[in-house]
């Protein structure tokens, strides 16, 4: 039981000590050539231009939203209306309601199409933010090569890839500070899918569909066999 202690607490004890040793390799590493730290998520969410953005593709989407969800709202309540309609009719009742199979039929093709529609807006707002994101990216570029220059550095690494890294050697707040004064907003503007790009989705989707319908089935086949009686 001791050893059981004593071992639970050596592992701590010697991920501290490897943290600690790190920390004094990584200092006298920057003494011999100075060392930079930076965040790029951090400068990119945090400056003017970055929040702009943000801003900018959250009101694309929720323009785009208003749409989607008035679609969904009317399948909703058709969905439930057929439903009621129908949940008093045996299945060989509803075999012969050809009224009924073409309502279903066309349900589930407004399904399909909403979700195609939705993941297009989802890749196109990737589209859009990463063809916002050039100039600022080309501007942070020019920001950190002067920073660089300024401090003589001869390493800049981003936080993400670094263990250990003290305050004094971030530059990420200077970064954001001079961005900022360069570029505050910048052109956001809705990338669309062309018909190809569209057709390759709509492909995805109708696969996906297709192996959940399969899915349902299967699942409702087994659950039929269980209520038999053995």
């Amino acid at each position: 039981m001791i050893r059981q202690d004593i071992a639970a607490i050596a592992k701590p004890v010697r991920a501290i000590a490897a943290a600690l040793a790190l920390a004094v390799g990584f200092a006298a590493v920057a003494q011999a050539q100075q060392i930079l730290v930076m965040s790029e998520e951090r400068i990119l969410t945090q400056s003017a231009v970055g929040q702009h953005i943000a801003a900018e593709i959250q009101r694309i989407r929720d323009e785009a939203s208003v749409t989607l969800e008035a679609s969904s709202t009317r399948l909703t309540q058709e969905s439930e209306a057929l439903n009621a309609e129908t949940s008093a009719l045996s299945e060989a009742a509803l075999q012969q309601r050809e009224d009924l199979q073409q309502r279903y039929q066309a349900m589930a093709n407004e399904s399909v199409e909403l979700e195609v529609e939705r993941a297009v807006l989802r890749q196109e707002l990737i589209a859009t933010q990463n063809a916002a994101m050039e100039p600022v990216l080309i501007a942070l570029q020019d920001v950190l090569q002067e920073i660089v220059d300024e401090r003589g550095a001869a390493v800049l690494i981003d936080r993400a890839q670094v263990v250990f890294a003290a305050e004094s050697a971030s530059i990420s707040q200077e970064a954001i500070n001079r961005l900022d004064a360069r570029l505050s907003t910048t052109p956001v503007s809705r990338v669309r899918m062309n018909d190809e790009q569209r057709g390759a989705v709509q492909q995805q989707v109708l696969q996906q569909f297709v192996a959940q319908q399969r899915r349902m089935q299967q699942l409702q086949a087994q659950q039929a066999a269980a209520q038999r009686p053995q």
